[in-house]
């Protein structure tokens, strides 16, 4: 301070004050930033590490589904036998190459054709009453029928049935049984 100041004047007195007040809010503002900028440094580092290991842990979660799904999609596609998802109707949702084969058509064009087109009309009744029984019950059904897809080609099929989820959608195997047949008759 001044020696040539009237600290006795009031609003002397106050300015000093204010003044004084204003320079220490600077150094400790300044001390404060400092401190703050250190705190939000540790933070935003931590929270870079945590999104790290979040980042990794989401990677092998994708690397693992990515291999159930390419080991469920070689099940379903490529399985020895005919796997359809179909409608109260008989409509088709979704099937798998072998299924595609046993009604000789691509898979993709068979999507919401209806099987019973492809059913032999003398088999079409017990078909009709295993799709009523499998989607009136909450348990397996089983049947044989006779797939045909044209005059020249025939097979006799056992299909197994059951509806499942919220859905209300037939999950349904089939199994070429032609050579058991064949082997039957004498």
């Amino acid at each position: 301070m001044k020696e040539n100041q009237d600290l006795t004047d009031p609003r002397m007195l106050r300015k000093k004050a204010e003044e004084l007040l204003k320079e220490k809010q600077q150094k400790n503002d300044l001390r404060v930033f400092k401190a703050d900028e250190k705190r939000l440094l540790h933070e935003l580092q931590v929270h870079q590490i945590e999104l790290e290991m979040q980042n990794e842990e989401l990677r092998l979660a994708n690397e693992a589904a990515e291999k159930a799904l390419k080991k469920y999609t070689m099940l379903y596609d490529l399985a020895p036998m005919g796997y359809f998802t179909i409608e109260s109707d008989g409509a088709i949702c979704e099937l798998n190459f072998t299924a595609a084969d046993m009604l000789g058509d691509r898979r993709f064009s068979l999507v919401n054709a209806n099987l019973k087109l492809f059913i032999s009309s003398d088999s079409l009744p017990v078909f009709n009453n295993f799709l009523s029984k499998v989607f009136t019950s909450k348990v397996k059904e089983s049947c044989e029928v006779k797939l045909s897809h044209d005059e020249n080609h025939s097979l006799n099929v056992y299909m197994e049935g059951i509806v499942t989820g919220d859905d209300r959608r037939c999950l349904l195997s089939v199994v070429d049984i032609t050579g058991f047949r064949k082997q039957d008759i004498p």
